[in-house]
């Protein structure tokens, strides 16, 4: 509990109606939240309007109300506060609500299309390895320090992120590592965070259902580092086209890390193989576990970030070295006739020929590549032909199927992904509606020796179709299915 003087310390507010001398009890946006004592911020959403739930807030006992718009009418003894922009109120009322969690210990955020989730975890493994208790904010998980927290969003609300990391720093955390997702930084989720560091990874075809245009995209994540403080460092993949785009305004110590131009931080592939990684890294040669050349980049990523934050270079590496990446990120088993399955989370057309071209370096014969492929369905169309046509390239046989089709017809989403297939390589596509048989049929499309690859889901253990998520689980198909085959 904090007063309201407290909480709108640093607020840019154009009118204040009634006394900041008051105790709020909680923060909330959510009016279905709203508990007695509480401030109730409204927030224009993309669907909902909080503006809207005003008096119903204040029914259920809200006491102070930050808006951008004030009601026809009021009822009760509450405070009001007028603010050009109720999205960034929201994030600065709940870092302070939480004594500012994010500037008592070092905040590292990850952003880029691919790569985030494997990246933050990594570090967060490396760091823990190396004797300091650390917190985890990704896509597959949130951690504190082991006790693993379920993941809802890549980048939570501000609410529930300042809970999280006054959470750690209340169990001793030194650290946190955290993916920064583009819609975060659009919705200023993580605005009136301390950032320590910041990086970039990487920018494909992606969101566009949301941000509408590449550059809008672009200039998102870049929103990023153009916001962090000076006495921040801002690590940027060089090899990517966007990588100095990232780097143009931004304040922060600016540094650079790639396989191929001259960097900061450099790296080469000296063997690549199922088995795992030989790199050289700054002049030492270290065997990874990781498989890729994405992988390559990704623990690149995490040795420049971990030499930022002065570790010591014997030991970052001698700790990566043991380490695997994030859950459904190039997860493979064999099954006892020889063929192997991959599941990886790729669901972007990049991801895609990211994964189908390093299962194409490593297979050491004419192994065939039998793709298993969906999209999601709410999200991204303009990517669904780009999808299958990565995938139609990088194989030798592909199967259409759902993913999560949420609200829209499977049948559609396969039907606009068949539009990116070349007609010379129909005769290599399948079209299956029911995932769980598309990955049966491309096991049983296999040979001792050939590699299926599962794509799209990962991690999850869901499928969400028609609002509903019933269980489903690619990995726990693979192993089912190798379980019968001889």
């Amino acid at each position: 509990m904090r007063y309201l003087s407290d909480i709108i310390e640093g607020l840019a507010f154009t009118e204040l109606q009634g006394s900041a001398d008051v105790e709020i009890t909680a923060i909330v946006f959510d009016s279905r939240k709203v508990v007695p004592g509480c401030m109730f911020v409204a927030v224009k959403g993309t669907v909902v309007d909080g503006h809207d739930y005003i008096l119903q807030a204040i029914e259920q006992g809200a006491i102070a109300i930050i808006c951008e718009e004030l009601p026809s009418r009021v009822t009760g003894e509450v405070d009001f506060l007028m603010v050009a922009n109720s999205s960034v109120a929201l994030a600065i009322v709940s870092a302070n609500f939480y004594d500012n969690p994010s500037s008592q210990l070092k905040l590292v955020g990850v952003t880029g299309t691919n790569g985030k989730t494997t990246i933050a975890t990594l570090l967060y493994k490396l760091f823990r390895d190396m004797g300091y208790k650390c917190g985890l904010l990704s896509t597959v998980e949130n951690q504190i320090n082991g006790e693993v927290i379920t993941a809802t969003h890549t980048t939570p609300d501000p609410v529930v992120l300042n809970a999280l990391l006054a959470e750690m720093v209340e169990k001793g955390c030194d650290y946190c590592f955290m993916e920064v997702s583009s819609h975060a930084i659009a919705q200023h989720r993580i605005t009136a965070l301390n950032f320590t560091g910041a990086i970039f990874s990487n920018l494909t075809h992606d969101h566009l259902d949301y941000h509408k245009t590449f550059e809008k995209y672009l200039k998102a994540k870049k929103m990023f580092f153009d916001e962090l403080p000076a006495n921040a460092f801002a690590l940027t993949n060089i090899d990517d086209k966007n990588g100095n785009v990232m780097l143009q305004n931004t304040k922060a110590h600016k540094k650079t890390y790639g396989l191929k131009n001259m960097a900061d931080y450099k790296a080469r592939i000296l063997e690549n193989q199922f088995e795992g990684l030989h790199l050289q890294i700054d002049g030492e040669e270290v065997w990874f576990k990781m498989v890729g050349t994405f992988n390559a980049y990704n623990l690149l990523a995490v040795y420049s970030a971990a030499m930022l934050l002065e570790q010591d270079k014997t030991k970052i590496l001698t700790s990566l070295s043991k380490l695997t990446g994030a859950r459904g990120r190039f997860d493979y088993i064999i099954a006892p006739n020889k063929i192997i399955g991959i599941v990886d989370y790729a669901h972007s057309p990049d991801a895609i020929q990211n994964i189908l071209s390093t299962v194409h370096d490593i297979r050491k014969n004419n192994e065939k590549v039998i793709t298993v492929i969906g999209c999601g369905g709410d999200r991204d169309k303009t990517k669904r032909p780009v999808m299958a046509k990565a995938a139609c390239e990088w194989s030798d046989r592909v199967i259409l199927t759902s993913d999560n089709p949420r609200s829209e017809d499977p049948a559609q989403i396969i039907r606009d992904m068949e539009e990116g297939v070349d007609p010379a390589f129909k005769r290599y596509t399948l079209s299956i509606v029911d995932r769980r048989e598309a990955i049966k049929t491309a096991c049983m499309l296999a040979k001792p020796g050939d590699i299926v690859v599962v794509a799209g889901k990962g991690h999850e253990k869901y499928q969400e179709v028609k609002g509903e998520r019933s269980h489903f689980d690619d990995m726990e198909e693979l192993s089912n299915i190798f379980k019968d085959l001889t």
